[in-house]
């Protein structure tokens, strides 16, 4: 059946595809203006976790073994008689005592700090995006810096180290003014600072030297 003749002329409705409600662009994240979340990286803490559950484990074999071996009517080990019989006759201000509350209270206090730092010292965090979020490394972000340092007419070298508030930048200028390479290297440094897309961005600190004389 063929279509029907539509007039010279007459205009014709195209299909357009209707807008649910709810749609359309996400709403922009906090975290681009710098107000968002600024949580850093924790670290999983795999080695010091390993260490201290193969400890606890070894003790407590040890223990539960001698334990369970008195219990069938044999005689205690050695070792634990041996330890009774310490803690029972040496008294409180004696060396070794002090020496064993203090080992054990520093690595109390080490595993208090593990356990409320959250590690990672060397990834910056970046600002979130919608089911994202990213860190950057100091070390790439120290080279992306040096790579825009040195781009600086009169810039021979650059060392930067990056600091989670901090950013230090020295540079060696073999000519033009050292004032006028300080602040191209302000300007360009902290225009790349903000492009890094850091939660926190860093102050820039320069310093531009002559190159000393060799020989």
């Amino acid at each position: 059946m063929s279509e029907p003749q539509r007039p010279e002329g007459a205009t014709e409705r195209l299909p357009v595809m209707e807008k649910t409600p709810g749609a359309g662009p996400p709403p922009p994240d906090r975290a681009e203006d710098g107000h968002g979340p600024r949580g850093r990286f924790w670290s999983a803490r795999r080695v010091p976790a390993g260490i201290v559950a193969l400890l606890l484990l070894i003790a407590s074999g040890a223990f539960l073994y001698d334990v369970v071996a008195v219990r069938a009517g044999r005689s205690a080990l050695g070792w634990r008689r041996e330890l009774a019989r310490q803690l029972a006759e040496r008294p409180l201000d004696d060396i070794w005592v002090r020496v064993g509350a203090g080992v054990a209270a520093a690595l109390g206090l080490w595993l208090l700090v593990l356990a409320l730092t959250p590690g990672l010292r060397k990834v910056l965090p970046m600002r979130r995006r919608p089911d994202v979020r990213a860190g950057l490394h100091r070390d790439a972000a120290s080279a992306v810096l040096r790579d825009r340092a040195v781009e600086i007419a009169g810039v021979q070298s650059a060392r930067v180290r990056v600091r989670r508030g901090k950013v230090r930048v020295r540079a060696l200028s073999h000519f033009r003014e050292l004032d006028d390479v300080r602040a191209d290297l302000d300007g360009v440094l902290d225009d790349t600072v903000r492009g890094l897309g850091l939660a926190r961005p860093p102050s820039v600190s320069v310093s531009v030297a002559r190159p000393g004389r060799k020989g």
